[in-house]
């Protein structure tokens, strides 16, 4: 079917002058031919390939006049509908747009080695599936969903956005918090098999809300974005009512040459007392190099917890190769750190008996972090990376389990 792009302004007859035309030739015709008016019929002569050619015959007995009369009926039915903006099967209206949902997926399976304790675990970190695609020119949605996070299941984003025009985009629905460079990397965009202190304890945050992100021109584009939130969580949606939304804003500047510069700031309310972050990063990708430094400060309401101060910087380095099992080995370190932290919430206090205080339920340390990733094909496609982990934490530390010096082999496929 040979479709042609009409343009419909209200108040204009040539609108219905130029819809009913199509309606005399391609469009009607494909109409018939999946109501099953249309037959194919073959004939005895040949085409140029040495097939039999087939002509499509009419299965009716209608004369010439009364078909021309179907024909305007219809073709008028259908303007009208248009007209009322009433949605109709008509090839032309969804332009060039693509509307084949889209499934990606990654898993990622690990091996870990403790050498203090000389134990080691397997794990699968990720088994994520997402759908996404478009319903028209402007509507858009996506579905993700971790059918193994760490071994449990959940459901990740959820959400439809609505992009007016190019520049302008609104979401409604279950995302990622617009905040920080590092915590919006997908699992198979990770540099790292381990994420940064930054993105796993301190500031990483998905919740149900409502964004608008605006996309600059300025020689070189700036991203702004901004979003409310409930501050429930993923899981706590049907009867949290609140009178405090939360918040975030994020401005990202991509500047020639391959910098970028990001600002962010977030309020969160995980209990009684909000939590305030402020954000700043940085980076230079090109040339076969990856280098990035973020800052990241969370403070708390009536100072009911010291300020948490958070760092992370890592360099990567790309060596294509040639001829080779790997089409590319990156070597990487990392540099990350961060102080004591709470994550907002109150517990018995054991030295205070019937008393509520915040507590630390991460202790202050650093940590440096070695290794290569080997890449099969294209890169963040199906890496091999392999990290060794090395922990400093002070005397008066409590240190959790999976918290220690390490060796990690990971095997990354996205599909």
């Amino acid at each position: 079917m040979k479709s042609r792009k009409i343009t419909f302004s209200n108040g204009r007859p040539a609108a219905f002058e130029a819809f009913l035309s199509d309606c005399g030739t391609d469009f009607f015709s494909e109409f018939c031919r999946c109501d099953g008016l249309w037959q194919n019929k073959t004939t005895g002569k040949l085409s140029s390939n040495g097939r039999k050619k087939t002509t499509n015959v009419l299965k009716t007995r209608m004369t010439p006049i009364q078909w021309s009369y179907v024909r305007l009926a219809f073709g008028t039915v259908m303007a009208v509908l248009l007209w009322l903006g009433c949605p109709v099967p008509v090839a032309a209206q969804e332009g060039n747009t693509d509307l084949l949902p889209t499934i990606h997926g990654t898993i990622r399976g690990k091996y870990e080695y403790q050498p203090q304790d000389k134990t080691g675990r397997f794990e699968v970190r990720n088994a994520r599936v997402s759908v996404a695609g478009k319903v028209g020119p402007v509507m858009s949605y996506k579905a993700e969903i971790d059918l193994s996070d760490e071994g449990k299941i959940k459901m990740l984003d959820a959400f439809a956005a609505v992009k007016p025009w190019k520049t302008l985009q609104f979401t409604l629905g279950q995302m990622r918090v617009p905040f920080t460079i590092d915590a919006h990397r997908s699992p198979h965009a990770q540099y790292f098999a381990n994420r940064s202190f930054m993105v796993k304890q301190v500031g990483n945050v998905r919740d149900v809300g409502f964004t608008a992100g605006y996309t600059f021109q300025v020689g070189f584009p700036i991203i702004v974005e901004g979003g409310l939130f409930n501050g429930s969580g993923l899981t706590n949606q049907k009867d949290f009512w609140s009178d405090r939304l939360n918040f975030s804003v994020k401005g990202s500047a991509f500047f020639p040459g391959g910098f970028n510069l990001t600002l962010s700031a977030m309020q969160s309310r995980p209990a009684e007392v909000a939590l305030m972050h402020w954000n700043a990063g940085a980076y230079y990708h090109g040339k076969g190099w990856h280098v990035e430094a973020e800052y990241l400060l969370k403070h708390y309401e009536d100072h009911a917890f010291k300020d948490v101060h958070s760092f992370n910087s890592f360099v990567c380095y790309d060596i294509p190769l040639r001829k080779a099992f790997f089409s590319k080995i990156s070597p990487l370190v990392r540099y990350d750190f961060m102080t004591d932290h709470s994550d907002g919430k109150f517990y018995e206090d054991s030295s205070r008996p019937g008393t509520k205080s915040l507590v630390i339920n991460d202790y202050r340390r650093h940590r440096i972090t070695g290794g290569v990733t080997l890449s099969t094909c294209l890169p963040f496609t199906a890496d091999i990376r392999i990290n060794y982990e090395k922990y400093f934490y002070g005397d008066d530390a409590v240190v959790l389990p999976s918290e220690k010096d390490k060796i990690v082999v990971e095997l990354m496929t996205r599909f």
